[in-house]
């Protein structure tokens, strides 16, 4: 009973960090879109509401691991649950699929990219995800082989699907996105490379011998590094949940569902807090598009202050709090 408390504890914490990290990425990103209208920011707005409805999600089981003793959750609402959190779990994970293919696909094909790119498209890749995430989701909901024969709670994901499940999933969707994600970073590589050696070769032949060092393209790289982050941050979540699924399912009597469910699954899910920090929060319009939320929030409180000081006949007249709010330089939103 302890160790469900603690656990619930954990799901409460991390669901609140989850959704509140992923509600400001939303805002600062709908704020964007309204400005620039650009289909990149799209796949990150999209990835910032599956990260949210997980986070929704995995709060409908804080109730069940607190008071699990008293009302266990019965096993049609517990497979529903973990339907949805599933669901919501690989929008997240194909989203960022998506995201490393939009980057690749403007490196491969620069000239092309805003033809094949559009917002139609855009639209149709984000709609076919979420049918496909729901898909994944509701699987073990119509095939009993993925199902767990006895339930005796409290709601796991364990409790009501059973670790063939995930070995499916690691077979046929996870390392094959893996390989593709490799494939990615290789060819961006290779492109970035490329690319460094034309210009070298362009600046030796219209430049004295000896007169420069080899250049570097800032985009190319940034871009290896931004598909590099994808990589590592997607596998080290969720590659020891899935690995030590799959040995669940060949060692039968190994008892690793504790394992699993109390420290491996937390770490995947995890991942939908990693994302906001690394795919929003690194990109600089979207830091500066945070700094003038902020700003306009100080403004806020301080106009606020201005209406109690003026209502309250405070030391500081109207004007002289006026005029303090109107010396905020702009040089803060840069900052």
């Amino acid at each position: 009973m302890e160790s469900s408390f603690s656990f619930g504890v954990i799901l409460a914490i991390l669901a609140s960090l989850i959704i509140a990290a992923n509600a400001l990425v939303v805002m600062a990103v709908l704020s964007l879109i309204h400005k620039n209208d650009g289909v990149g920011l799209s796949f990150t707005l999209n990835l910032a509401v599956a990260d949210t409805s997980l986070g929704l999600a995995i709060s409908g089981l804080v109730t069940d691991q607190l008071s699990s003793a008293a009302r266990p959750t019965q096993k049609t609402l517990c497979s529903l649950q973990m339907a949805f959190i599933t669901s919501s779990a690989a929008a997240s994970v194909l989203t960022v699929m998506l995201i490393a293919f939009d980057r690749y696909l403007a490196i491969k094909q620069p000239l092309r990219y805003f033809q094949i790119m559009n917002g139609l498209m855009a639209g149709a890749c984000i709609a076919g995800l979420w049918l496909v995430s729901y898909l994944i989701g509701f699987l073990p909901l119509g095939v009993r082989v993925f199902q767990q024969t006895a339930y005796k709670g409290p709601c796991s994901f364990f409790a009501v699907f059973h670790p063939r499940f995930v070995l499916t999933l690691s077979c046929v969707g996870f390392f094959p996105a893996l390989l593709l994600f490799v494939f990615f970073y290789c060819d961006i590589l290779k492109i970035a490379s490329m690319h460094s050696q034309q210009i070298r070769k362009t600046e030796h032949a219209g430049a004295p011998a000896g007169a420069h060092r080899p250049p570097r393209t800032p985009s190319d790289f940034k871009a290896v590094r931004t598909v590099a982050i994808l990589i590592g941050s997607f596998t080290l979540s969720w590659t020891p949940f899935l690995i030590t699924s799959i040995v669940q399912v060949a060692c039968q009597e190994c008892h690793l569902y504790p394992v699993l469910e109390r420290y491996l699954w937390l770490l995947g899910v995890g991942n939908s807090l990693l994302n906001p920090l690394i795919y929003a929060y690194w990109q600089k319009e979207i830091r500066q598009q945070f700094s003038q939320m902020a700003l306009g929030m100080k403004k806020g409180l301080a106009a606020f202050l201005l209406l109690l000081s003026a209502r309250d006949g405070g030391p500081q007249g109207p004007r002289e709090s006026a005029r303090h709010i109107t010396t905020i330089s702009h040089s803060e939103l840069d900052g």
